[in-house]
């Protein structure tokens, strides 16, 4: 009572929050220097009112326009540790599973805040949105942004009824997919359909075109770059149920954990919800009139060289968010 009298009331100490990696952050100070070492992470600074704090970002990272202004200290191949040290930050985002342990472990070894960010569903695009908020000082714009990007996501939803069975295609050549734990089934789910490939070991991984036909797909999702769609939608040209049912996305509205997927969540429901008016069933590969499966030519070599994999995952891994198990079909770990 004295002390409540006499003014002096103690301070109460924000409270601390956890990164994706269970690490505890004290926020009583915001972060006002910033480098992001991800496209999503760079995004979301703006998303929340606090791009004016990012000091750096990588290659990549192209959304919002300000974000091309920045210096680039790297790419999902590495980090430039030196020039992240030379800027001075005070707070460093880093991707679990796209930036590289190693530089994730030394930008810590040398005294570093570093903040690591796992997107796994799309619910946690809110939950990144109001810790960057308290991270930055930005807590009322974060709790905005998130609140703004739930009702929208719950709005979107769809029901399982008359599920799509889709096969998506990440890369052509080898001919290149993902698994149940990428944002893009999460994404499928939501919209009440399921990816053929849910079960494949490893996040993103080649098969064969034999191995599309035998998951029976009904539905493809082509998520390719800039001006390649047409040319991968073309390969499958064979196929009538696949070329009847076929939809072409950019993939950065379906792969980057930030409130743009929301766009991209609402055009693949829209999307899969008119495919499933078309009332027929979904076919086998030899109701597609599909050559046998021997006949087929090989999408890729049976066991390319190591060098050229890790190229072809660089490229197609480049945008994609979410954890990449360590396993035969997926050695690298992108950003």
């Amino acid at each position: 009572m004295i002390l409540l009298a006499l003014g002096c009331v103690p301070a109460i100490a924000a409270p601390a929050l956890q990164d994706d990696l269970g690490r505890h952050f004290e926020v009583s100070t915001p972060a006002r220097r910033v480098v992001a070492l991800a496209p999503h992470l760079a995004e979301l600074m703006f998303d929340i009112g606090a791009g004016t704090a990012l000091v750096a970002s990588v290659r990549g990272a192209d959304w919002p326009p300000a974000v091309a202004a920045l210096p680039r200290v790297g790419d999902a191949a590495g980090i430039d540790v030196e020039r992240v040290l030379a800027l001075r930050p005070d707070l460093v985002l880093a991707w679990g599973s796209g930036n590289r342990p190693a530089d994730i472990a030394r930008l810590q070894a040398l005294g570093l805040r570093v903040f690591v960010n796992e997107p796994r569903t799309l619910s946690d695009v809110a939950r990144t949105l109001r810790r960057l908020g308290r991270l930055t000082g930005s807590t009322h714009a974060g709790e905005a942004s998130a609140r703004r990007y739930e009702a929208r996501l719950a709005q979107s939803r769809r029901d399982a009824r008359d599920a799509a069975a889709v096969f998506v295609q990440i890369w052509d050549r080898p001919l290149m997919t993902v698994n149940g734990a990428h944002l893009v089934s999460q994404a499928l789910r939501h919209c009440g359909s399921r990816n053929v490939f849910a079960s494949l070991p490893a996040l993103a991984g080649s098969v064969s075109r034999e191995e599309v036909l035998a998951a029976a797909p009904d539905t493809l999702l082509v998520l390719a770059p800039p001006g390649r769609a047409s040319e991968w939608i073309s390969a499958w040209a064979r196929f009538a149920h696949l070329r009847r049912r076929t939809i072409a996305l950019d993939p950065d509205l379906l792969t980057r954990a930030t409130p743009r997927l929301l766009q991209g969540v609402e055009a693949l429901c829209g999307a899969l919800a008119g495919s499933r008016t078309d009332p027929a069933h979904r076919p086998s590969a030899s109701e597609a009139g599909a050559a046998p499966a021997a006949a087929l030519p090989q999408d890729r070599p049976a066991r390319p060289r190591r060098r050229a994999v890790r190229a072809v995952l660089t490229r197609a891994l480049l945008r994609l968010p979410g954890p990449c198990a360590t396993g035969r079909r997926c050695r690298l770990r992108a950003g």
